[in-house]
């Protein structure tokens, strides 16, 4: 058993070299409003956990999270992005198809990481 039933991991990583990573992203903010969702939605402490990541190495898809143990990976780009995953994948467990990611083993490691 998990001791988190699902655990949302936000990259936060702010690359320099990069035009566009996770956190020039403001995906703290992103992670942030998640959160405080999360925590009105899911009373239960140990029903989701929301947490910070440094860099998930899937840069050129940011601003990025995945969720374990399902180990599903999302993109976002906006607020409406982030409910529809609150909505549809976190409380009725129904995947958002438009911003999975591909899987991580069809993903070749980015150069630089």
């Amino acid at each position: 058993m998990h001791y988190y039933q699902r655990h949302v991991f936000f990259c936060t990583n702010l690359r320099d070299n990069l035009r566009k990573s996770c956190q020039q992203c403001d995906a703290r903010t992103a992670r942030d409003y998640v959160k405080q969702r999360c925590k009105t939605l899911f009373p239960d402490p140990r029903a989701i956990r929301i947490n910070s990541a440094g860099c998930l190495n899937r840069c050129k898809h940011g601003p990025v999270l995945v969720i374990y143990p399902q180990g599903i990976w999302y993109r976002y780009d906006n607020q409406d992005d982030l409910n529809d995953i609150i909505d549809q994948q976190l409380q009725k467990g129904e995947t958002v198809e438009r911003l999975l990611l591909p899987p991580p083993a069809a993903v070749r490691s980015e150069p630089g990481h």
